[in-house]
């Protein structure tokens, strides 16, 4: 009964994290300069990937698999938050300005 609980709520998760997957990849296709394209990879795909990891614990059924998985986790948003970091730093150390709303 357990098992079946972990199993149901572990593909939940895997369908959760792959909707935000998809919401990151339209924003970054639509979004319209780099800071917001910045913003959508740096959260919601870390989210996404955030709710994939939790569901494959969630199926792995191995504690030692459970770390490794969470450790990547860790690892990639780390990753993630320092490059989103250093590109948006040094895009307005060259003068690149958010644009408003409206124009393309």
């Amino acid at each position: 009964m357990l098992s079946e609980i972990l199993a149901v709520t572990g593909d939940v998760f895997l369908v959760l994290g792959t909707v935000f997957f998809l919401i990151g990849t339209i924003g970054v296709v639509r979004f319209f300069d780099l800071y917001t394209r910045l913003h959508a990879l740096a959260k919601i795909d870390n989210l996404g990937l955030g709710c994939i990891a939790l569901g494959t614990i969630l199926h792995s059924g191995s504690v030692l698999i459970a770390l490794k998985i969470f450790l990547i986790w860790l690892l990639v948003l780390l990753s993630a938050s320092t490059l989103s970091y250093i590109l948006s730093s040094h895009s307005n150390e060259t003068g690149e300005k958010p644009r408003t709303g409206g124009e393309l």
